[in-house]
């Protein structure tokens, strides 16, 4: 069993000797080979650039034995796509090219069929690693949630009070819905062009799904995301993480995705015994650790594997995303523990 297919069967809940292993933001600006070729150009050139982007997916690869590949790309290229512009603060975070404040913004907004030209180059650095990892590693392709882009949009880049979006949601639900129909048409056909072009599973990133108030997440956010899985293939691999919200897992686990990725706030092992068999999990070391020592790493790890053990349907992964500072050694210390228990 190569890895590729060890991710497939760990996503239809097959039995394992161990789990499959990737982590979020696993290429990125903790490995060195990453910062020297971002030193030659900005982050969205190689983004918008296949040979760039292909490499950059390929480097955690040709360090650690993953078992999976990630596109290297970012979530903002729908707003962009729909004529939203990015790019990144000197002081850190996000700023939209402009900030959404009226209906009419949301109409000019460019329609979802934008998107399969505006967005060729992921497709194309998608079929490069096809071609490149020839079936030995699964291929992951990503998208944010309509909610989590949303509230970039409407905020105006990075926020820490998300003020404007939920002001539009309470205040001005008809516009509120008609971005988020505009989003989420946008997104299927964005995760349409990413099955086609050779993605094996698609995770979609509700980042910020935990900043609304409980009863209203489901109108918010997971709605949407119910839409684009129903558009989606029949039984396709779709991966759902969103951070801050352990209330709602039951309902996320009806939506139709095949896996669940949890933030490292749950016990893995009590969500699993709560949820149903046939749905997969995916996590949840707590990211902080691979900036601490190996030892630590190797005996965290452990434990959260001896904790899952006898079960089903668990992809190892990280709570949230890897953290810039965090340390090769600890990183290579995490591989070789999950890799190599039994």
């Amino acid at each position: 069993m190569n890895s590729r297919s060890r991710f497939l069967a760990a996503c239809a809940c097959q039995p394992l000797d161990r789990p499959p292993l990737w982590v979020m933001r696993q290429a990125g600006r903790y490995l060195p080979e990453y910062r020297a070729l971002k030193a030659k150009s900005s982050f969205l050139e190689m983004v918008r650039t296949p040979a760039v982007a292909m490499e950059v997916t390929l480097q955690p690869l040709r360090r650690f034995a993953l078992d999976a590949a990630i596109l290297f790309s970012d979530i903002l290229v729908i707003p962009e796509a729909l004529g939203q512009g990015y790019h990144f603060r000197e002081q850190g975070g996000i700023a939209m090219a402009y900030r959404l404040e009226t209906r009419a913004q949301v109409d000019a907004l460019a329609p979802a069929e934008a998107v399969t030209e505006r967005l060729n180059y992921v497709a194309e650095t998608l079929k490069l690693l096809r071609t490149e990892l020839a079936g030995s590693r699964a291929l992951l392709g990503f998208g944010g949630s309509p909610w989590t882009l949303a509230t970039y949009m409407v905020e105006g880049g990075s926020s820490d009070e998300f003020e404007h979006i939920k002001q539009l949601f309470y205040t001005d639900r008809a516009m509120f819905d008609a971005l988020l129909e505009k989003l989420t048409a946008a997104l299927i056909v964005y995760f349409k062009l990413q099955i086609e072009a050779g993605a094996d599973a698609i995770q979609i990133f509700d980042s910020w799904g935990g900043i609304i108030a409980g009863p209203d997440y489901e109108a918010a956010s997971l709605r949407w995301i119910r839409e684009i899985v129903v558009a989606l293939p029949n039984d396709f691999p779709v991966i759902l993480y969103a951070k801050g919200t352990a209330p709602h897992l039951s309902d996320q686990a009806f939506t139709g995705v095949r896996v669940l990725s949890l933030d490292w706030t749950n016990d893995l092992a009590l969500v699993r015994r709560a949820l149903p068999d046939n749905l997969a999990l995916q996590g949840n070391l707590d990211p902080v650790l691979l900036n601490t020592t190996p030892d630590i790493v190797r005996r965290e790890a452990t434990r959260l594997l001896e904790s899952m053990r006898g079960t089903r349907g668990h992809i190892f992964n990280l709570g949230h995303g890897i953290m810039p500072h965090a340390k090769i050694e600890c990183m290579q210390a995490l591989v070789e523990t999950v890799t190599g228990w039994k």
